[in-house]
C-alpha cells in the first residue's frame, strides 16, 4: 500500500486533525490517554518487571545501570562549566548534547526493572537538579545559544530532555513544578527553523527523518504537559512522513523521503536509506509503540506502509547481514559498520512484526531470523535500544515454528531510480551501483565527514561475494585504504584534490558576504559544498525479470558549472570531472561494463579502475590472467591481456576479469597504511593496513577519447575464465549508443544517450533510452525505460517478421510498422520507470 502526500494532506482539516482513513487518526471527541502514551514511551525505553526479568535481557540491563553509574562519577569531578567531567558548556554544543544524554542515560536507569538504580529518588532528583542547573545556565538565554550545528538544538537535546522528563514525570511533577513547561517553552524557541515554535512543513529542515524526530519529541511534550492540541498537531505533522513521494506533486517542495521504488532520499537530493532511512524507520516503529492503545488512533495503514518499506526499500541493500555503501552517504567513513546499521534495523522489524497482520508478521520474524544467520556477526540483540526488542527477538529466532527467509528472491534486480542506485542479486554475491544526475547527489560531505567523496556517485560499485565478513572488504577501511581516485568503478581525472578542512581551514567554505551567503547549512553550503548534484540528465536504465541495464553520462558537478558562470565567489574551489558514458549490464554470472568518450579533459590523464579490493595483511592472495592467445600471464604487465582473477585462498573469493577489447591493464597489490582520520576528522587515528589489488587502465591526454569494455565475473575460478568471453559480445560502445549481447541467455540489451533512431542487432530505438530484448523461443520479451525523466514516450522497433502482443503493461501500445514491431511506452511522469511487453 502506498500512501501519497495529496491523499495524507487531504484528509486533514482546517483545525489540523486527521480525519477518519489517515494513517494515525486522532479523534477531537477522544482525547489521547496521555498516562498510557507515557507508560507506553516508560516500557519501551526502560522495559518491563517481565521483560527485564528474562536472561536474555539482563545484559542490557546491566548496561544501563553500569552506563549510569559511570556518568554519576564523572557528575562528582565536573568543573564550574560542566555538568560531567571533560565536557565543558558554553560554546560547544557537542559537549551540550553529550551532557543532556548523558543525564538521560542516568533518568533510564532509575526507572529500569532488574537495575540498582530502578526507584532511586535521590538519583532522580540529581538528573532534575542537572537539568534545572543546565537550563539556567546554557539554555534559557536563548540569544547565547544555538551555535554549531542546528540538529543539535532543534533535535538532539530535546530528544534527551524530552525522554528524561517521561522516565521522571512524577518526581519532577512534585520536585520541581513548571520546569517541563519552562524546558518545553524553550526547546519551542530553539526550534528556529519553523513558524512560532512549531513545526513547519515548508521548512528544508522540518523534513524526512529530521521531521520525524522533532514531532515524536513534541507527541511527549503534549503528553507531559497536557496540551492536546500538541499532540494533535505533532501526530498530523508526522503523519506526512509516511506518504509516498510523487516526484510531480510535490508537497511543500519535499523531496525527502520514501518514493514508489523503494527509494529513501534526505538532504533532498541524497540516496540515504542505510542511514536517515534507517533512522526514519526506528522513529516510525517507535510511534506505533507509543501511540498503541493510547486513543483511538489507528495505525494498520502504517504498519502496512512501513512493512512496503522493509520489503522493497531495505531487503534489497541488505546482503548477509550488512548494509550496503551505496545509500549511507557520509556515513560511509564511520568506523560503525554495516553490520551495526542493520542490527538497528532488525530491531524495529522486530517490533513492526508484532503489529503486522499475520501474513506479513510471519514473513517479517522469518526475515529477522534470517539476518541473524546471514550474518558473521549475528545479530547482537543486547546492544538493542528497548528491553522489550531484546525479549521479542529471542522468542522469534528461538521459534523452531519460524523458518529463517530472506525478503529477496534468490535473483533479483532493483532499480531504484528515484535515488540513481541499482541492485543486482544472485546466489554467491550482490552487485551495488552508485550514479548521480542534476537529481542526485554526487556525493555528501559534512561535519568533518566523508572527507575524500569526490567520485563515490560517479560509478562507483560495490561486489559482495557470499560467505565473507564484508567489514574486513568494504566499510570504513576500504575508503581508508582504497584511494579516493581509484575506487572500484570510477573514471577519474589524474588530478590532486583538496578535502574541505585543507582548503579552507574549516569543516565549511565561510562567504557570509556573498550574495549566496556562504555558512554552515546554508542552501548554497548545501548546494556546492555539502552535496552537490551533478549536470548530467541521462542517469538511468531498464529491468527485464531479474536483468537489469542502466547507463549515466559521467558531468561536472553544480560547482564548477556555476563557477564558470561566475556565480561563485573567486576563492572557492572547484574541480573539473573527466568526460565518459558508462553502461553496465547485469546478467546472471556476469556484470559487463562499458565506457566510451573517456577524456581526462583540459589536459589531464584519466584512469578507469575496473576494481579496488582490500584485504587482510596475512591473507593469501593469488592473481592470475591469461593472454588472447590462451598462454598465461606471467604477472609482468604483457598486453594485450584476456583475463585476470583475483583470488584471496585465505577466505575462498575470487572475481574474474574478462577484458573484451585490447587494454593496456594495470595490475597492483599493494600493501597500504593510512590512518581512518585521513576520512573523517572525528575518527580514531586509528592506522590502518591493508592489501590493496587494483585493476585500472590509464587514459593518456592527446591520445583522443578512449574506450574500454569488460566484464566481472563473481566467484570464477580459472577454468571458467578460460572459457570467456563464449556467449558475450559488445555490438556497440560508443559515445551515443553502448549494446551487448548474451547469447546464452537470448538477451540484447542497449543503452541509447543520442537523440533519434538508433540501430542495436534487430532493434531500432529511439533515443535516449534503455532496453533489454529477450528470446523465448517464437517469443521477444521487452522492457524499455527512459533514463532521462523528462520524455513523453519511448520506441522500440523489432526489426523482421511482424509479431503479435501476448501481454503488456499499462502505458504500452504494440503497432505493426514496415519491417517490423513497434513497442511505444507512455514515460510521461514516469520517472524513469520499466515498462515490459511480450511478443509472439
Amino acid at each position: 500500500m502506498q500512501l501519497t502526500r495529496r491523499h495524507v494532506l487531504s484528509m486533514i482539516p482546517a483545525a489540523g486533525l486527521l480525519t477518519v482513513g489517515a494513517p494515525l487518526l486522532a479523534h477531537a471527541e477522544t482525547p489521547t490517554d496521555r498516562d498510557r502514551l507515557l507508560a507506553n514511551t516508560v516500557e519501551m525505553l526502560a522495559g518491563t518487571t517481565a521483560s527485564n526479568a528474562r536472561p536474555e535481557v539482563a545484559p542490557r540491563v546491566a548496561a544501563i545501570e553500569s552506563t549510569a553509574r559511570s556518568r554519576l562519577a564523572d557528575m562528582v569531578d565536573a568543573g564550574s562549566d560542566e555538568l560531567f567531567a571533560g565536557r565543558p558548556l558554553g560554546s560547544d554544543d557537542t559537549n551540550l548534547r553529550r551532557t543532556t544524554t548523558f543525564l538521560y542515560e542516568i533518568a533510564l536507569a532509575t526507572r529500569t526493572p532488574g537495575s540498582g538504580l530502578v526507584d532511586d529518588v535521590a538519583t532522580q532528583r540529581q538528573v532534575i537538579d542537572g537539568l534545572a542547573w543546565l537550563h539556567e545556565h546554557y539554555l534559557a538565554d536563548h540569544d547565547a545559544g544555538y551555535y554549531g550545528n542546528w540538529f543539535n538544538w532543534e533535535i538532539g537535546f530535546p530528544t534527551d530532555v524530552t525522554r528524561a522528563f517521561v522516565l521522571l514525570a512524577e518526581e519532577v511533577a512534585t520536585y520541581r513544578p513548571g520546569l517541563v513547561e519552562t524546558y518545553v517553552a524553550t526547546m519551542d524557541a530553539y526550534l528556529r527553523a519553523g513558524t512560532d515554535g512549531d513545526v513547519d512543513l515548508d521548512s528544508r529542515f522540518h523534513t524526512g527523518a529530521n521531521l520525524a524526530d522533532i514531532t515524536t519529541n513534541r507527541i511527549l511534550q503534549g503528553a507531559l504537559t497536557g496540551d492536546e492540541g500538541r499532540i494533535t498537531k505533532a501526530i498530523t505533522d508526522q503523519a506526512t512522513v509516511f506518504a509516498t513521494i510523487d516526484p510531480y506533486d510535490l508537497q511543500h517542495g519535499v523531496t525527502d523521503g520514501y518514493y514508489a521504488d523503494g527509494s529513501f532520499i534526505q538532504h533532498h537530493s541524497v540516496a540515504y536509506t542505510g542511514s536517515y532511512g534507517k533512522g526514519l524507520l526506528t522513529r516510525v516503529v517507535q510511534t506505533v509503540k507509543i501511540l498503541d492503545g493510547a486513543s483511538q488512533a489507528s495505525t494498520a495503514d502504517l504498519v502496512e506502509v512501513v512493512t512496503g518499506w522493509v520489503r522493497n526499500g531495505f531487503a534489497p541493500l541488505i546482503y548477509e547481514g550488512w548494509m550496503m555503501e551505496v545509500v549511507k552517504g557520509r556515513a560511509v567513513s564511520r568506523t560503525t559498520t554495516g553490520y551495526t546499521d542493520v542490527r538497528v534495523i532488525a530491531e524495529a522489524i522486530v517490533d513492526l512484526s508484532g503489529y503486522a497482520p499475520s501474513g506479513d508478521s510471519r514473513d517479517l520474524e522469518a526475515y529477522v531470523k534470517h539476518l541473524d544467520g546471514a550474518s558473521p556477526e549475528m545479530i547482537d540483540s543486547g546492544r538493542f535500544a528497548s528491553p522489550l526488542s531484546i525479549a521479542r527477538f529471542a522468542d522469534i529466532v528461538g521459534d523452531a515454528s519460524i523458518p529463517a527467509a530472506d525478503l529477496n528472491a534468490d535473483e533479483r534486480n532493483v532499480a531504484f531510480d528515484a535515488m540513481d542506485r541499482t541492485v543486482h542479486r544472485r546466489p554467491g554475491y550482490a552487485f551495488a551501483l552508485a550514479r548521480s544526475s542534476d537529481r542526485i547527489s554526487k556525493y555528501e560531505y559534512m561535519n568533518g565527514e566523508n572527507l575524500l567523496p569526490w567520485f563515490q556517485g560517479d560509478g562507483a560499485y560495490y561486489l559482495y561475494l557470499t560467505g565473507l565478513d564484508q567489514s574486513e572488504c568494504y566499510g570504513v577501511d576500504y575508503y581508508t585504504t582504497v584511494s579516493p581516485y581509484r575506487l572500484a568503478g570510477v573514471t577519474a581525472p589524474v588530478q590532486e584534490r583538496s578535502s574541505i578542512p585543507e582548503l579552507y581551514g574549516e569543516r565549511w567554505y565561510e562567504n557570509p558576504d556573498h550574495p549566496l551567503e556562504f555558512y554552515s547549512s546554508s542552501e548554497s553550503q548545501n548546494t556546492y559544498v555539502y552535496f552537490p548534484r551533478g549536470t548530467n540528465v541521462h542517469s538511468g536504465g531498464a529491468t527485464l525479470g531479474t536483468l537489469g541495464a542502466v547507463g549515466m553520462v559521467l558531468s561536472d558537478d553544480v560547482g564548477y558549472r556555476d563557477k564558470q558562470a561566475g556565480i561563485l565567489p573567486e576563492d572557492f574551489v572547484v574541480y573539473q570531472n573527466a568526460s565518459a558514458t558508462k553502461s553496465w549490464f547485469m546478467f546472471d554470472d556476469e556484470i559487463i561494463a562499458l565506457a566510451a568518450g573517456i577524456d581526462g579533459l583540459s589536459g589531464r590523464d584519466a584512469v578507469t579502475t575496473l576494481d579496488s579490493r582490500i584485504a587482510g595483511t596475512g591473507d593469501d592472495i593469488q592473481i592470475t590472467g591469461a593472454h588472447r592467445d590462451g598462454t598465461a600471464w606471467s604477472g609482468t604487465g604483457e598486453a594485450p591481456l584476456a583475463w585476470v582473477r583475483y583470488l584471496n585462498a585465505s577466505h575462498g573469493a575470487a572475481v574474474g576479469y574478462v577484458l573484451l577489447d585490447d587494454q593496456d591493464v594495470d595490475v597492483t597489490l599493494e600493501r597500504v597504511t593510512r590512518s581512518r582520520r585521513a576520512i573523517r576528522l572525528s575518527n580514531s587515528n586509528t592506522q590502518v593496513t591493508k592489501q590493496v589489488f587494483g585493476l585500472s587502465v590509464e587514459h593518456p591526454a592527446g591520445a583522443g577519447p578512449a574506450s574500454l569494455a569488460y566484464a566481472l565475473v563473481p566467484n570464477a575460478d580459472d577454468a571458467a575464465m578460460a572459457a570467456y568471453p563464449a556467449e558475450l559480445s559488445v555490438i556497440r560502445n560508443d559515445p551515443r549508443v553502448q549494446a551487448v549481447a548474451h547469447a546464452g541467455l537470448g538477451v540484447v540489451a542497449a543503452n541509447v544517450f543520442a537523440d533519434g533512431t538508433q540501430q542495436a542487432e534487430r532493434l531500432s530505438i529511439d533515443g535516449p533510452a534503455s532496453v533489454i530484448a529477450r528470446r523465448h523461443g517464437s517469443a521477444v520479451e521487452l522492457s524499455v525505460s527512459d533514463p532521462t525523466m523528462r520524455r513523453d514516450t519511448v520506441s522500440v522497433t523489432v526489426r523482421g517478421r511482424p509479431l503479435a502482443l501476448e501481454s503488456a503493461d499499462d502505458g504500452v501500445t504494440v503497432s505493426r510498422v514496415p519491417g517490423g514491431t513497434m513497442v511505444t511506452a507512455g514515460t510521461y511522469q514516469a520517472h524513469g520507470r520499466s515498462f515490459t511487453v511480450t511478443l509472439a
